[in-house]
Parts: structure tokens; sequence; C-alpha cells
């Protein structure tokens, strides 16, 4: 078979990354009979000093012509960088969201496995290490406020003052929710999910949309954990955990603490994906621009 794959080779150590795997790909390509033809596109840092802008129409296009896209990482070291006075909407994170909404990547799956050769990096302590854990980390990639409305306003007595707006509506919750169940019915039938419930209405609404899924579920073992919670349990026994489904925001840090429990967030994959194709795909994580 023959498979178009857009390349996002990035900033830092995104380059060299995404050059290493398409070597893989043309070697499984070798043995299994496929072809994949790979074309470069810009995106991040790169692209806003070719083209002013971080997420050019062209790389879009491009993306959306393509079977998968295979990203490398974008931007470089927080506050050391060339690109950090750029205005949010041009900064080369903003590639990011842009990128997973034209694509309607709504959801990131983020494996966090323990390999046998690689026990000696991970952190914690042997006793934990020796149980192993296989998490499945899905993130809700397009909703929450990541891409609520913003804004910046003068107050009269408090200075500036900025507000972000969480919003989830039912329709995103349960088509996440039902991507992490039959998730764990391919796995070991377990899904924990993780909210605030005791504080935010996001939340709530989160909550009530994953119990309805959890009846129709009835298979696979369901519990709710507070993400305040769910950040302990993951450095105190992370073996408990089989796939673990959030929001975007909570997704985003959790899913870099998982990935720090193996040991490095360098050493670990990731997908995003819509209902349809083009999937993004990341072989590893952070531009590592010191290297």
């Amino acid at each position: 078979m023959n498979f178009n794959i857009a390349l996002l080779r990035g900033d830092g150590i995104g380059p060299e990354i995404v050059d290493s795997a398409v070597a893989v790909l043309h070697k499984i390509g070798e043995k299994y009979g496929h072809t994949f033809n790979c074309t470069p596109y810009l995106i991040g840092g790169c692209a806003i000093d070719a083209t002013g802008i971080p997420l050019p129409k062209e790389t879009i296009d491009g993306c959306l012509a393509s079977d998968s896209v295979l990203l490398g990482a974008v931007g470089g070291a927080v506050g050391h960088n060339k690109w950090d006075q750029m205005p949010p909407h041009l900064r080369p994170e903003k590639a990011l969201l842009g990128i997973r909404e034209a694509l309607g990547l709504f959801t990131n799956l983020r494996p966090a496995k323990l390999y046998p050769a690689l026990k000696g990096d991970c952190p914690l302590r042997e006793d934990i290490v020796e149980k192993g854990f296989d998490i499945m980390m899905v993130r809700e990639l397009t909703g929450g406020i990541y891409f609520g409305k913003r804004d910046r306003y003068q107050t009269e007595d408090r200075g500036e003052e900025a507000t972000d707006l969480m919003a989830y509506s039912e329709q995103e919750i349960e088509r996440i929710g039902r991507r992490a169940f039959e998730l764990a019915r391919l796995r070991r039938n377990k899904v924990s999910s993780v909210d605030k419930a005791n504080v935010l209405e996001t939340s709530r609404l989160w909550r009530s949309v994953m119990h309805r899924l959890a009846e129709e579920y009835s298979d696979v073992q369901y519990e709710d954990v507070l993400v305040d919670n769910c950040a302990m349990q993951l450095v105190r026994d992370p073996g408990q955990f089989d796939v673990v489904v959030t929001e975007n925001m909570f997704g985003d840090i959790l899913s870099d603490e998982a990935s720090m429990v193996t040991g490095s967030i360098g050493l670990l994959p990731s997908a995003s994906i819509g209902d349809t194709a083009p999937g993004l795909y990341e072989p590893i994580h952070g531009s590592a621009p010191d290297i």
C-alpha cells in the first residue's frame, strides 16, 4: 500500500526525531510491502521565521490531504527563545491548538508504560517499580479552557484582570468518554475518570455524563478520581490505573507526570485522533532546544 505522510518537523530536536522516525517507517515499508511518500510542512517557530505565523494555511491544507501526520516539536526553551516576545496568537504553541482544531483531533492517546529495560530510569521506589505499570492516558483535546473565550481588562481597584472560560458540552464529554471505555475493553477493562467535581461545574457535568456511559459499559470497571488525588496516586501506585480519561488542561498536566514516572517525557509517543483520518502522531514529547 502507498501512504502520503505530512511531516511537521518543527523546532528544537523535532527535525532530528522526525527524520529518525521516517527512517524507521521506510524500514517497515521494506519489510511489509508499503511505501511512504513524505512531504514536509512548516509549523511552530520555524514557520514564524519563514512566514510570520506559526501555522500557515499551506500546512493545514497539506495535512488534510494526507493519510497521516508526523509531528516533531514546536517552540524553544521557555524564557530563552526568540519567540517569547511574540503576541499570544503568534506564539509557536498556538500552532498545536490550531492543527488539532483544523483536523478535528479531539482525542489524545498517551501511553505511560514502564519497560523492563528502562526500570533504572524510573524515579519511584524499587518496590513500586517492580510491580510495573501500563497506563493509557486519554485526554480531551479540543475543548475546555484552552479553547474558551479569553479576556483582559482594567478594574477600578485591582489593576489589570484576566479571564479564561472553561466550557464543555455533553457531546464533547460523551465522545471522549466512549473512546476511553472502548479502549478499556481492549486492555484491562478499567476506566478512571479524572475531574474536579467538588469545585467545578464543568466537572459535575463531566461526571454525570461519565456515569451514564458507565452504565452502558457495565462490563468495564469504573471509578471517579479527583485530579489532585490522581496526581498523588500516579506517584504512589501507578499500577492501579489502566485507562485514565480527563479534560484538556488536567490531561495536559497529568500525562506529563505519568510519562515522567516512566523515566523521561522524551521516551513516550502519542497519537491525536478524531473520527476520521488523518491522525497526528508524535514520536516523542518536548522540543529539547538545548540538545
